[in-house]
């Protein structure tokens, strides 16, 4: 058998774990790459890689590389193939194509129909017959990879992602890809535990993807092997005889296998994936091989007879709009649950927020990070015994922002105390700097080590912002943004018949102590009242962590208290004790007074509307119409009470639905209009009451196309975003004018973090 190049593609971060898979099927040559893995072999090699690697998506066998400095270079390239070699006539193919970094085709969908003129045009005129596309089952699949000037042609031999076993219902969105799993397994210490006949538990099963994987790899059971089609089984050179033999090793393997499988049980409090789990096991041959029941995360234990192994699974990740608290007992349940039945197990988890998993109460090892789809994630693994076990320094924002206040409320009697007996300075503003420092040297622990710099800094800030903010009509405004790298907070004011001030902190840095945290925080919540000259009660502590998909809608009290702000002529509400957010996004109020004044006449669409602030803008600025979309009715019921608020005439809309389902829809009826669109999406969201993951980056062509469909002759789309890495895909919307308006819509008080969001203006 000839040798050929060889290439496994993987999700990123799992490379290590796929050369260690080709290392023990036998492959040599070896080189692993960002997202994938270059290896040498014959057509037995990459069959086996096919049939047997759990980790990997495709097995590519390259057919040539080549040079494209322009379209035709591409054309000719792929013309020096004899197709006639690989497929006949009538066959079917189709055609994958990416590109990075290139000069000559940055469109993948022109590059994949020049890909295919080339090999159409070429059997033409050899047959006068062309062959077929068909992008679900084609004879062959043929993958071009683009990087820059150099060109890799190659056939997919695995023709779909091999992630997909042929066990699951593919009718159900599976919370993660088999690959992932097998991932988890094997980094987890799975084989070796298996083979000493450990048990596996899933304590929260779901449709049970981690059993299959685990019953699959403990059985010696090849991935592939219920898998009815490949890429390679309609391919002119395939070798029907190797393909067959391997397939009956396989076989043999696998019979051999499940006679010793280990105890493999799954747990799930829900009827429904309880089902699919059991229906998905049926699908692999493995009933009566695993054992599945409804049972809730408190109640999991191991009977008696198994022996101690594996307890594995893939909990809720606090995604969802507003189960941030809920995540987290869940956690707090799961460690108790660990620690009272599963002395003398290993456990391992992947969790998107490593601080709930402090909430488990166990030490683990080094995380692993691993991808689900596109979001970051942490595989924690653990040896369940008591001397690993530690009572949890991690609290709920509740209970952290009440620990925060009673060691603030203790430093300010301190500072009282020892002021009381300290010479005041008697100058003010920016000129009392150095007095203020000499006045402080002496309090000693009345004041917290640093925070006087802090209020130093927020004084010098306020001289400058609040002549700004009064020219410019502002009663709303960031006077600080982590300043001070030792306090990373940002200070929001709020004026009206009072003042408020909201202080968020930022995530501190893992290696920063929680209780040195505490009490830095505390010296400044000591000093903000003094530096404004008003009472404690008026200052609100928000505890902020990495941005999830939608931290505007965690609800964090019930206090219900609202005030009346005024921005640009228009009074809104906000609250300042029951969200992590107040209700208005401060760092939008340029394009709210843009959208105020370009909204005279025109119909108005703010999607994803939060509390409809930007609807109010528009509706004041004298809109002949509004439609305010969000998901959630609590804030669509806060937007209608903020649009009480403004005298205003026109007709005004309130929809509550999910706005990416009813853009979707109202895009394709093509029944409504409008000249001015406000969209605002979130980063990520996975919420219960959407049936899709949502993800701006891998999204937002859609999202901005839908939008723009709805767009009147002339009409402007204004698209925002806070994701910091986001980058716009101006390649699969070279059909719009597109202009880049950030710059212009970060304002004064947000200078210092110029990407607090993008924003771009988008028309037809």
């Amino acid at each position: 058998m000839p040798t050929y190049q060889l290439f496994a593609t993987t999700p990123k971060a799992m490379e290590t774990i796929l050369t260690d898979e080709l290392q023990a099927l036998g492959v040599k040559n070896i080189k692993a790459t960002m997202a994938g893995v270059a290896f040498q072999g014959d057509l037995a090699t990459a069959y086996r890689a096919c049939l047997w690697s759990r980790t990997a998506n495709r097995i590519l066998l390259v057919l040539s590389s080549f040079e494209v400095k322009s379209q035709d270079d591409l054309y000719k390239g792929v013309q020096k193939i004899n197709w006639f070699e690989h497929i006949n006539p009538d066959d079917s193919f189709a055609v994958s194509f990416s590109a990075k970094n290139s000069a000559a085709i940055n469109n993948t969908h022109f590059g994949a129909l020049k890909v295919k003129d080339a090999i159409v045009d070429q059997m033409r005129a050899k047959f006068q017959k062309r062959p077929n596309i068909d992008t679900e089952q084609p004879n062959i699949r043929i993958n071009v990879y683009l990087n820059g000037e150099n060109a890799q042609l190659s056939l997919d031999l695995s023709g779909e992602s091999l992630h997909r076993r042929g066990y699951r219902d593919v009718s159900i969105k599976a919370p993660m890809k088999e690959n992932l799993a097998a991932a988890m397994l094997l980094r987890s210490g799975w084989p070796q535990i298996a083979k000493q006949q450990g048990s596996l538990i899933d304590p929260m099963c779901g449709s049970g993807t981690l059993l299959l994987e685990g019953a699959m790899i403990a059985a010696d059971y090849a991935p592939g092997l219920l898998r009815d089609y490949f890429g390679f089984t309609g391919w002119k050179k395939h070798d029907a005889e190797c393909w067959k033999a391997l397939r009956a090793e396989a076989e043999q393997r696998k019979k051999i296998g499940l006679e010793k499988l280990p105890v493999i049980v799954g747990f799930d409090q829900n009827r429904h994936t309880v089902n699919t789990a059991l229906a998905h096991i049926a699908n692999a041959g493995l009933q009566n091989k695993i054992h599945v029941e409804r049972r809730d995360i408190e109640d999991a234990e191991p009977a008696e007879s198994w022996k101690p192994g594996l307890l594995i699974c893939n909990p809720p990740y606090g995604e969802r709009l507003g189960d941030e608290q809920e995540t987290a007992e869940l956690y707090k349940k799961f460690g108790e649950t660990l620690k009272a039945h599963f002395i003398g197990w290993k456990a391992a988890m992947i969790i998107s927020n490593p601080e709930l998993g402090f909430r488990l109460g166990i030490r683990s090892q080094k995380p692993i990070t691993l991808f689900n789809g596109a979001l970051e994630c942490k595989l924690l693994r653990m040896d369940i015994e008591e001397n690993n076990f530690f009572i949890s320094k991690a609290k709920t924002q509740e209970e952290r922002i009440a620990q925060v206040t009673e060691i603030s409320k203790a430093q300010e009697q301190r500072i009282a105390k020892a002021t009381a007996t300290t010479p005041q300075p008697e100058t003010t503003g920016a000129e009392s700097v150095g007095a203020e420092m000499l006045a402080y040297k002496d309090v000693g622990e009345g004041r917290e080590l640093g925070a006087e710099m802090f209020a130093n800094r927020l004084k010098k800030n306020l001289k400058k912002l609040s002549s700004w903010a009064k020219q410019n009509r502002i009663t709303c405004y960031r006077a600080y943004d982590a300043d001070l790298p030792e306090y990373a907070v940002a200070v929001d004011i709020y004026q009206a018949e009072q003042t408020w001030v909201v202080v968020q902190e930022y995530e501190p840095p893992k290696s920063i102590d929680q209780h040195k945290a505490d009490q830095r925080l505390a010296g400044l919540l000591a000093e903000i009242p003094r530096v404004l000259g008003i009472s404690r009660d008026q200052v609100f502590l928000k505890i902020r962590r990495k941005q999830k998909s939608t931290d505007q809608y965690e609800k964090h009290g019930d206090q219900g208290r609202f005030h009346i702000i005024e921005e640009g002529d228009c009074k809104l509400l906000v609250n300042f004790e029951d969200y992590l957010d107040t209700g208005l996004f401060l760092d939008h109020r340029p394009i709210r007074m843009l959208i105020q004044k370009q909204a005279k006449d025109k119909r108005f669409l703010n999607l994803f509307a939060y509390t409809g602030s930007a609807t109010v803008h528009a509706a004041v600025g004298g809109a002949k119409s509004t439609t305010t979309v969000d998901m959630s009715n609590t804030y669509i019921n806060w937007a209608k009470k903020n649009m009480a608020l403004n005298a205003n005439e026109g007709t005004h809309e309130f929809i509550q639905a999910d706005c990416l389902e009813w853009l979707a829809t109202e895009a394709q009826l093509a029944n409504r209009h409008y000249d001015l669109i406000f969209l605002d999406p979130p980063t990520f969201s996975n919420s219960k009451r959407m049936d899709e993951v949502f993800d701006i980056q891998n999204d937002h062509v859609q999202l901005i196309n839908n939008a723009v469909s709805l767009l009147s002759p002339g009409g402007v789309l204004y698209f925002s975003t806070n994701f910091r890495r986001f980058k716009i895909d101006k390649q699969a919307l070279s059909n719009l004018t597109i202009e880049d308006i950030s710059a212009a819509t970060i304002p004064e008080d947000f200078a210092r973090n110029p990407k607090i969001h993008y924003c771009w203006r988008i028309q037809e």
